[in-house]
């Protein structure tokens, strides 16, 4: 059954090296360094390549974050994997754990992660589910 942790976190980027410009498309790299609250009491560290355009709101990026710490009461770490893409403004996301990246009491993690931005603050919810764990029964038809 998938279970639900919700919470905020901080996020910090730093450039690793110079951008590189190339007819007015800009790609670079950077590390991000996030804590996490709530559900999910972590640290998670990671890089990312971004891909910036002349248009306004149009822009991309993938990382890979490996987090570590408790979900839920559960310490272990797993590895997110990211990919992004605006088209002048509008926003598409996928976060999701890579498979089989989850340790200690973690390991068989999956799910998918969704963030939104409320006055400045960084929300999330981790949809997720721990392979071995008890799934819920499908409904009995007594027809």
């Amino acid at each position: 059954m998938s279970q639900l942790a919700k919470g905020s976190f901080t996020v910090e980027l730093k450039a690793q090296g110079e951008p590189d410009f190339n007819e007015g498309v800009s790609t670079g790299r950077m590390s991000l360094r996030k804590r996490f609250e709530g559900d999910l009491v972590a640290v998670g560290q990671g890089e990312m390549l971004t891909a910036l355009t002349p248009f306004k709101g149009s822009a991309g990026y993938v990382a890979i974050e490996r987090v570590t710490g408790t979900l839920h009461g559960r310490a272990g770490s797993f590895v997110f994997q990211h990919s992004g893409t605006m088209n002048q403004g509008t926003q598409q996301l996928s976060i999701r754990v890579v498979p089989g990246s989850g340790t200690g009491q973690l390991a068989g993690i999956e799910g998918s992660f969704k963030l939104e931005i409320v006055d400045g603050k960084h929300l999330y919810e981790f949809e997720y589910a721990l392979a071995g764990e008890p799934q819920q029964a499908p409904p009995v038809d007594r027809t």
